[in-house]
C-alpha cells in the first residue's frame, strides 16, 4: 500500500471524528478534478452517475466496471474516495468478503455495503443476513489492514418502508457488526434524523440530500450528522443542464440553451497539467 494511499485513508477517518462535511458524488474522472478544485476534503462515487455514464440503469454495471472506475476515480485526484459498492456485488456474506477485498485494492477510503436484495418483493435483506454480510466486510477490512473505513446502510427509506424503529434496529446492529460510518437514505424528516445521530452515537452518520432541501448545511450539522453526501444528484443536475439546451434547440431552433456554460478555456485550463499516457505526441 503507497503511504499515499494510508494517508488518505487516515484524513478521511480524521473528517468523520468532529465536525460535518459535505462528500460530494463525482461520476467520472473529469468531475473528481473539478471537485478537488473547488477545495472538498474528500469524494464518493455513485453507483447511479456512474451507470447512467455508461448507458446503463443503476445496478446495471458488473463488479468488475465499478472496480475500474473506483480505480479511475483514485488516481484521478490526491483526495480520499469512499465506494458507494452496492450490495457487495455477491449473494454470499464469503461473496461479500471477496468483492470487499477488490474494492480496497483499488486505494478507496471507504466503502458502503446495503441491506439491499435487488428483490422487487421483498427489497430488503433479512436482519440477519445483512448482519452477516457486514460482518464478512469487516473481517476482510481488518485482513487487508484495516484502515479502510466501512459504512453501514439501511435502504428501509429508499424503498418505500418508512419504519424509523426497524431502520435504527438495523443501523445499531451495522454498527455493533463492525461499521464505522451508518448511512440510511431517503430519510429526510429532523426528528428521524436526530434519532438516528443518537442512537448509533459515538459513530458517525451520513445523511444524503440528493434533492432541494428545507435544511441547510449548519442545520444538518446542529443535528449531529457528520457527512453529508448528495448522490446522483450532481450527475441529474448534468443531464438536466444537457436535456434543456438541447429541447430548446430541437423545439425552437434557437440556442439560447447555450448561454450558461462553463468556458472551454476554463475547462481546458483545469485539465492542462494532465496527459494521456498513451498520446503520440
Amino acid at each position: 500500500m503507497s503511504a499515499s494511499i494510508a494517508a488518505r485513508r487516515a484524513a478521511f477517518r480524521a473528517l468523520h471524528e468532529q465536525g460535518c462535511f459535505i462528500l460530494p458524488n463525482p461520476w467520472d474522472a473529469g468531475s473528481a478534478i473539478y471537485l478537488q478544485h473547488l477545495g472538498f476534503k474528500a469524494l464518493a462515487s455513485s453507483s447511479a452517475g456512474f451507470a447512467w455514464s455508461q448507458g446503463l440503469a443503476d445496478y446495471r454495471v458488473s463488479r468488475a466496471r465499478v472496480l475500474a472506475h473506483l480505480r479511475t476515480l483514485v488516481e484521478a485526484t490526491d483526495l480520499p474516495i469512499n465506494a458507494d459498492f452496492e450490495a457487495g456485488f455477491a449473494d454470499t456474506p464469503e461473496g461479500v468478503a471477496e468483492s470487499v477485498r477488490m474494492a480496497v485494492a483499488t486505494g478507496v477510503a471507504g466503502l458502503s455495503i446495503e441491506d439491499s436484495s435487488g428483490l422487487p418483493d421483498a427489497p430488503i435483506r433479512d436482519l440477519g443476513d445483512a448482519v452477516a454480510r457486514l460482518t464478512a466486510a469487516r473481517k476482510a477490512i481488518d485482513e487487508t489492514g484495516g484502515d479502510t473505513l466501512l459504512v453501514g446502510r439501511a435502504e428501509n427509506f429508499l424503498h418505500g418502508r418508512n419504519d424509523i424503529e426497524d431502520t435504527i434496529t438495523r443501523l445499531k446492529a451495522y454498527a455493533e457488526a463492525g461499521a464505522d460510518c451508518l448511512y440510511a437514505p431517503a430519510v429526510r424528516e429532523r426528528a428521524h434524523i436526530e434519532a438516528i445521530v443518537q442512537a448509533v452515537a459515538p459513530k458517525p452518520v451520513n445523511l444524503l440530500v440528493g434533492s432541494a432541501s428545507e435544511f441547510s448545511v449548519d442545520d444538518i450539522a446542529a443535528m449531529g450528522v457528520r457527512r453529508i453526501s448528495i448522490g446522483g444528484a450532481l450527475a441529474r443536475t448534468a443531464w438536466a443542464g444537457m436535456e434543456q439546451a438541447i429541447t430548446t434547440l430541437q423545439n425552437t431552433g434557437r440556442f439560447d440553451g447555450f448561454a450558461h456554460m462553463m468556458p472551454h478555456a476554463a475547462l481546458n485550463a483545469l485539465f492542462a497539467n494532465r496527459h494521456d499516457e498513451h498520446h503520440d505526441d
